[in-house]
């Protein structure tokens, strides 16, 4: 059984992610209770007071992002929201392919987890602009408030589980057989990932935009409405006009609150300069 939070830690949890970033987590109390009861119960705890009091005694940070995973750490794998990729692939990159002089394709996964959506989105565009006569400079930016999630992503060793939906050419050519069912991306795709933290809260440092294709998906759920919006707007600033915006299909953005075009559910666009939103 759960352990239960009195009304005091709920409080004072609550609000200081949702200050900090921005994470609305006042309707979770049961998931809250649910996934951080054996972490109590492990660390030595009798109760949630003292738990948090460690956490945020903690001048390192590091445990704050523990408890930030527990609470918000998304189950992910190759290939998720297969839509998406068919869109790159049938109307995004024949877009890029048209009018990109540079033969360059940025793109920037946000809230990229354990790294299974930046590595699929190299492996898209290799398998689109691979095969073209003009060589192609491909360059996936990701990012992650999680320091335990970059470590994974960069290790680059999955479970045959979390590649159930690539096909098996895919998994031929980007994957190497390692030890108990799992494998390892391939060189040819790994090295063209930048992995690096970042909170979603903070302003945009990268100098690597504008990015033809943002992915930001699945993270918005825990925003608060006025959050979701200052993001989505960050965001719109770092995307070249005519990019796309990706985000999970169980989110949505308030259309009449930002500047995109709306595409199809889950997918978004930054209107070219005299284009009519």
């Amino acid at each position: 059984m759960a352990m239960k939070m009195d009304d005091a830690d709920f409080k004072r949890l609550t609000s200081f992610m949702l200050t900090k970033y921005g994470i609305n987590l006042t309707q979770k109390r049961t998931l809250i209770e649910g996934r951080l009861s054996n972490t109590i119960i492990q660390r030595g705890f009798k109760d949630f007071k003292g738990f948090l009091d460690m956490i945020f005694a903690d001048k390192s940070g590091t445990e704050m992002i523990n408890l930030l995973n527990k609470l918000t750490t998304n189950h992910t794998f190759f290939l998720r929201e297969q839509e998406h990729y068919d869109f790159m692939r049938d109307v995004a990159f024949p877009h890029l392919e048209k009018t990109k002089k540079d033969y360059k394709v940025s793109i920037w996964s946000a809230a990229c987890s354990s790294g299974e959506e930046p590595y699929t989105n190299v492996m898209a565009m290799l398998e689109y602009f691979g095969s073209k006569p003009v060589k192609w400079n491909i360059e996936v930016q990701a990012t992650d408030i999680s320091m335990r999630a970059m470590t994974k992503a960069k290790e680059a060793i999955y479970h045959k589980d979390s590649m159930k939906n690539l096909p098996d050419t895919w998994k031929r050519k980007y994957f190497t057989p390692q030890e108990n069912d799992c494998f390892k991306v391939s060189p040819d795709v790994t090295r063209r990932v930048t992995f690096r933290t970042f909170n979603l809260m903070d302003p945009i440092p990268f100098k690597a935009y504008p990015y033809d294709i943002i992915f930001c998906r699945n993270v918005m759920i825990y925003f608060e409405h006025d959050t979701k919006i200052a993001v989505v707007k960050r965001l719109y600033d770092v995307l070249a006009p005519g990019g796309y915006l990706f985000i999970g299909h169980a989110e949505s953005i308030t259309r009449d609150a930002t500047q995109y075009q709306f595409i199809k559910p889950a997918i978004y666009r930054k209107p070219l300069p005299g284009e009519i939103k």
